[in-house]
């Protein structure tokens, strides 16, 4: 993972409520074990026509949000079935933030174990975010904090091991991997054994 300490990007708005992760990335698209590529079948019945081609009237095939790396979606987003898959494919995408006023705890805990930012703000924040698509907005992820048009700031709410480990760019491995030294003292001391 890379660290993700600052994001500055358009946004697209998705503002759909229960968004769910076979929506997200259909299952028939789970047969891998890597990312690469899911980012290509994200979002993948909206996205294009029966004949495979691209639905114009997508907001994500439209010229303007292809680079953005900010998606503000409805309530509930990331419901359904436990899929790593998904936030796997928002970040295959391009995607570095999901902004909800609800985002499901499964999706949220699998997006942070991955490097997905997941930010609940409240519906009157939502709504100026929905109706500002297309606008830059900024992520301080050391501040857990955003700015919006107008410069105003809004803070959100993220554990601190779960902002530690986006900021470093690790998962739970990589923080148990940087403590190898203090593990490897602590079986060397004890005196009772598994």
């Amino acid at each position: 993972m890379k660290p993700l300490k600052h994001i500055e990007s358009n946004t697209v708005a998705l503002p759909t409520v229960d968004i769910d992760t076979d929506q997200i990335i259909p299952a028939r698209f789970l047969t891998t074990t890597t990312r690469e590529g899911l980012g290509d079948n994200l979002f993948h019945d909206w996205r294009y026509t029966n004949d495979g081609k691209e639905n114009p009237n997508f907001l994500l095939n439209q010229n303007h949000n292809k680079d953005c790396q900010i998606l503000i979606a409805g309530n509930n987003f990331g419901c359904g079935s436990s899929r790593e898959h998904a936030p796997w494919a928002l970040m295959d995408y391009g995607f570095k933030a999901v902004i909800s006023t609800k985002i499901a705890d499964i999706f949220k805990s699998n997006s942070l174990k991955n490097g997905l930012l997941p930010i609940i703000v409240d519906e009157e924040t939502l709504n100026e975010l929905v109706r500002q698509s297309g606008e830059k907005i900024t992520i301080n992820v050391e501040k857990s904090e955003m700015t919006i048009s107008n410069n105003k700031k809004i803070s959100y709410e993220i554990d601190e091991f779960s902002k530690y480990c986006l900021v470093e760019g690790i998962d739970q491995l990589g923080y148990l991997q940087r403590h190898t030294i203090e593990i490897k003292k602590f079986e060397k001391m004890r005196t009772w054994t598994p």
